[in-house]
């Protein structure tokens, strides 16, 4: 048997998620890393130097990132053996429940459907755009309760399956560096030609980290759902971002939705493909089944983390210990 530090992260996280309270002394550990990359952008992301000057010091930001973040983590594990022992495992479950997402992302989803279904579109307008890029000021009700599901279904992924999936690989280490990376890519990793080319690593360095995530993520949407296996093959690659698209097409094929479609952002419409062939006239009804079929897709997710901390020892994960 395998130490339980995943399945204990995963129930402090669901219980309490990141208090207010906490966020607004502390904030929150993924501000740390913000701040080393802002300094390394704003050092070395200069417009006066050459394009591939501004790579490779992007390349330095990411490799420097990773370094810092995984000596720490790995410093601290040795210190948690030292102090704790058998009951390291812990620790290591308190220092990385703040990286999973669970119960935040289901708080910030839910007061949409309120809204919703008070009939309060300023409102939900509002709230959606606290948890979506793109402009909300003139989405009615149909355009609000498909951002509402889309961005479920996508931060599924970064904000749950790729931490958990990570913490699972490589422990403390495993689950800060991919957050690192994943925060670097919020930051930096964009196609605007600011960021285009410092932004380049931390962009494909995400893309990596959550090639299996993102489609374990997809089939355990699928298998919450009870359904859309054949959007899920169909329409993953619909989506601009060569991970994300699993758990949105997912989400769309079990819920018989459309989703994506034309989008507008700093008031550019952008013409993007729709995924799933269902209907695009969502509303709060739809947002509160995807909510049931996130937090069954979470609890399968459970259930992968109990395998892995009860399998036997002798013939089990050699990595698990």
């Amino acid at each position: 048997m395998a130490d339980p530090f995943a399945m204990l992260a995963l129930a402090i996280d669901a219980t309490i998620g990141w208090p207010a309270g906490l966020y607004h002394r502390i904030g929150h550990p993924v501000g740390a890393f913000a701040r080393m990359i802002e300094s390394c952008e704003q050092a070395w992301n200069r417009p006066q130097r050459a394009g591939l000057t501004r790579r490779m010091l992007g390349v330095v930001t990411v490799v420097l990132l990773l370094l810092v973040t995984a000596g720490l983590c790995v410093a601290i594990e040795v210190v948690l053996r030292h102090l704790l022992g058998p009951l390291s495992w812990l620790g290591i479950a308190v220092l990385a429940w703040p990286a999973l997402a669970q119960r935040s992302l289901y708080d910030h989803v839910r007061p949409v459907a309120d809204a919703l279904e008070r009939g309060d579109i300023e409102g939900a307008r509002h709230t959606v755009s606290m948890i979506v890029g793109r402009d909300t000021r003139n989405l009615d009700e149909a355009g609000i309760a498909r951002a509402a599901i889309e961005s479920l279904a996508e931060s599924f992924c970064d904000g749950i399956a790729a931490p958990l999936f990570w913490l699972l690989v490589g422990g403390l280490p495993g689950i800060w560096a991919y957050k690192a990376i994943n925060t670097a890519d919020s930051l930096i990793g964009h196609k605007e030609e600011r960021w285009r080319a410092f932004g380049w690593t931390a962009a494909r360095t995400d893309d990596l980290m959550n090639i299996l995530p993102a489609r374990l993520g997809g089939v355990v949407i699928c298998l919450a759902g009870g359904g859309g296996w054949r959007t899920l093959w169909r329409d993953h690659h619909r989506h601009a971002s060569p991970n994300a698209g699993w758990t949105e097409a997912a989400m769309a094929g079990a819920l018989d939705l459309a989703l994506a479609g034309p989008v507008s952002y700093d008031g550019v419409l952008h013409h993007k493909d729709w995924i799933g062939h269902g209907r695009s006239n969502a509303g709060p009804r739809d947002v509160r089944r995807a909510l049931r079929i996130y937090v069954r897709a979470c609890l399968l997710l459970w259930v992968i983390a109990a395998a892995m901390a009860f399998w036997p020892a002798e013939g089990g994960w050699a990595w698990a210990h």
